[in-house]
């Protein structure tokens, strides 16, 4: 007789606000859940995660973070390590530190990708809570391999990012408040996959042995996408552009991955970080002057003194031209940096120690 499947893989992806959303979705789960459920949350690289004692105690199912080679069993929640690529491989588990995806490692879109090339139908993909878009481009993987794709009602979700890019990006089954996406999963989990595996790509593989950190690549002669004349924010690297529907991404020859809107985001804060060396080589300068000024006045040297006072107001004046424009042009960023900085909190209290 042959084996009935289920959807009994789920994989979640949350940033921030997130940890509020994983504890109501982990209290409402049952008991017996016939799955398993795998998550990452956006957390600091250093610092150990309580992530899933918090879970642990909120549910009752138990919660752990994932070990590398770990087989895979049913009623419990792997939670991805603090600076760690969460795998899904046919019947076991895989902890990586591959190269960061949209500036985050532990990623959304590798370990929906994983789990859409390991599990194909029968994986659930599940969007909460975030800022900016992880998690959609690997909702596409789901979806292509025949997967369901629930997403948190944006209009419940403290940040809306998140869940809003992917229902603007994926034909998502299901926009549902937490409670009934828990409701959902339970009832997915003892619910016969229908649909068929869709047909695994090229770039799909690809892509998650680069999460992989396979050394194999390295021999390889990669190529996704198409050149896109621009320099990868982290390596340097020149980027290849891919398009997933209305989404763009770009992934570098060492493995970074950005979508547009985190690496416009990077080149912000590239920028940004320019602009301010910019205004401390500036004041240097005319510190830098004035200290000439003052020898030049010490030794009576009159046309030598204007000179340098000349260039003193003229390196403050650019100073202040750059600092204004700093800080009105990127007044706008604030809220985005504030929400990064609660990836790792509940109220009040660090997720890490």
């Amino acid at each position: 007789m042959a084996l009935i499947e289920r959807h009994d893989i789920v994989v979640i992806g949350a940033s921030a606000g997130g940890v509020e959303a994983l504890i109501r979705l982990a209290q409402a789960l049952p008991r017996d859940l016939p799955a398993s459920l795998f998550v990452v949350l956006h957390t600091p690289a250093r610092g150990k995660s309580m992530l899933p004692t918090i879970l642990s105690r909120s549910g009752p199912l138990p919660a752990t973070h994932a070990e590398h080679g770990a087989s895979i069993e049913r009623g419990r929640i792997y939670v991805a390590p603090p600076d760690h690529h969460l795998l899904v491989k046919p019947g076991s588990i895989a902890v990586t530190q591959g190269p960061r995806e949209n500036r985050q490692r532990p990623a959304v879109d590798p370990l929906f990708r994983s789990a859409a090339l390991a599990y194909g139908s029968r994986v659930v993909g599940v969007v909460l809570s975030g800022s900016l878009d992880d998690g959609a481009s690997g909702l596409v993987s789901i979806k292509a391999q025949g997967g369901i794709a629930l997403v948190q009602d944006p209009t419940e979700a403290l940040f809306d990012s998140m869940p809003r890019s992917a229902i603007q990006t994926v034909a998502v089954d299901q926009i549902l408040p937490v409670d009934r996406i828990a409701a959902e999963i339970a009832r997915l989990s003892v619910t016969p996959v229908t649909g068929k595996d869709g047909a695994v790509s090229r770039e799909l593989e690809l892509e998650t042995r680069i999460a992989e950190a396979d050394p194999a690549l390295m021999r390889e002669e990669l190529q996704l996408g198409t050149p896109a004349s621009l320099g990868c924010p982290e390596c340097g690297g020149t980027l290849w552009e891919m398009h997933e529907g209305p989404l763009t991404r770009f992934r570098c020859r060492v493995g970074h991955a950005y979508t547009a809107s985190t690496l416009l985001d990077e080149q912000a804060e590239v920028l940004e970080d320019a602009l301010w060396a910019a205004v401390r080589n500036l004041e240097e300068q005319a510190s830098l002057h004035r200290r000439l000024m003052a020898r030049a006045e010490e030794n009576g040297h009159a046309l030598s003194l204007e000179r340098y006072r000349d260039r003193v107001g003229d390196a403050t004046r650019r100073a202040e031209v750059v600092r204004r424009f700093l800080l009105s042009e990127f007044a706008d960023s604030t809220p985005e940096i504030a929400a990064a900085s609660v990836d790792g909190t509940i109220a009040g209290r660090s997720l890490s120690s």
